[in-house]
């Protein structure tokens, strides 16, 4: 079943919409936290993955104001592109040192180069869409085959490591990586036998989706993590806050006004927050200096330990 008249398949519709939902959100977060490099492999992999979908599904069309040379290139091409990135966001993603050569250096000696020369040049020299597939997707289909390899390599290497580690991976989590990367190696046999465009899409956003199943489950355990260390720095914070004020002799309201001073508040927004009036403050906070023998805020931070865990 296609959509809008189109050649675009409802299953590859879905998908796309699925993945440009996804592509919103993590751009969103990405632009808020840039520092997040995982992510942003993420977000590039959804980018080519929709582009594919999307060209895949809508190329060749004689409807499309484009010559069909040009959509059967832009179609391939993505899938190529699609197809070079994997290996190096498996790579950057999972740390998978051994794929560096292949990551960098491989799929562009064995899958852009040959695209560039049999789909870019001499199609359409030739005008000859089948001597292109014929011959311009044997070298990828080859070195797809020994990537995928080195994929499997690569991740039982990761896993022995892993097992000496307080969090090894489990039997779920590699039988997943496992399945993520199985769509990829039947790339190139897609394009050569001309699968019907819904097998093609099912079966390559199947990894995609395994793929956001572990992003986001990866996501979950480091956010708790986060979550976890800052709880325990807070509650190590106010441990050594408590130790200082009780080793200066500091009463209970002493404790209020001094934890409040170091957080940054001013005395009126201290008196405000503790319903008492600003001369109040000043005189706990000269009978704070004068047990902890500092006379300014910063002194006190350090003095108290409040500073060492901010």
């Amino acid at each position: 079943m296609v959509l809008f008249n189109s050649e675009l398949h409802i299953l590859t519709f879905v998908f796309c919409i699925l993945e440009f939902g996804m592509c919103f959100y993590q751009l969103i977060y990405w632009l808020s936290h840039p520092q997040d490099r995982r992510r942003f492999w993420y977000l590039v992999l959804l980018l080519l993955l929709l582009n594919y979908n999307i060209t895949g599904g809508l190329f060749p069309d004689p409807k499309i104001n484009l010559p069909i040379q040009l959509q059967n290139i832009i179609a391939y091409g993505s899938g190529f592109l699609m197809a070079s990135y994997f290996p190096f966001y498996f790579y950057k993603a999972f740390n998978l040192n051994t794929l560096k050569f292949h990551a960098i250096y491989g799929v562009i000696l064995f899958l852009l180069a040959p695209f560039v020369v049999y789909f870019v040049i001499l199609y359409p020299l030739k005008g000859d869409l089948r001597y292109a597939t014929s011959y311009g997707l044997v070298v990828p289909a080859i070195y797809s085959l020994l990537v995928f390899y080195d994929l499997l390599n690569a991740i039982r290497l990761k896993i022995k490591e892993r097992q000496c580690s307080p969090h090894p991976y489990n039997w779920l989590e590699m039988t997943s990586v496992y399945a993520a990367i199985s769509p990829w190696i039947c790339m190139t046999a897609f394009s050569y036998f001309n699968i019907t465009q819904w097998v093609e899409v099912l079966v390559t956003n199947l990894g995609f989706v395994i793929i956001s199943i572990l992003f986001i489950a990866r996501n979950i355990k480091a956010t708790r993590l986060e979550v976890a260390t800052k709880k325990a720095k807070q509650n190590g914070r106010a441990e050594l806050f408590e130790h200082y004020c009780a080793l200066f002799n500091l009463s209970r309201r002493e404790r209020e006004i001094a934890l409040l001073l170091c957080r940054g508040f001013s005395y009126r927004e201290i008196a405000d927050a503790l319903f008492i009036s600003e001369s109040t403050v000043n005189n706990h906070i000269q009978h704070i200096f004068v047990k902890t023998e500092v006379n300014r805020k910063t002194a006190l931070q350090q003095r108290l330990g409040f500073i060492y865990l901010i």
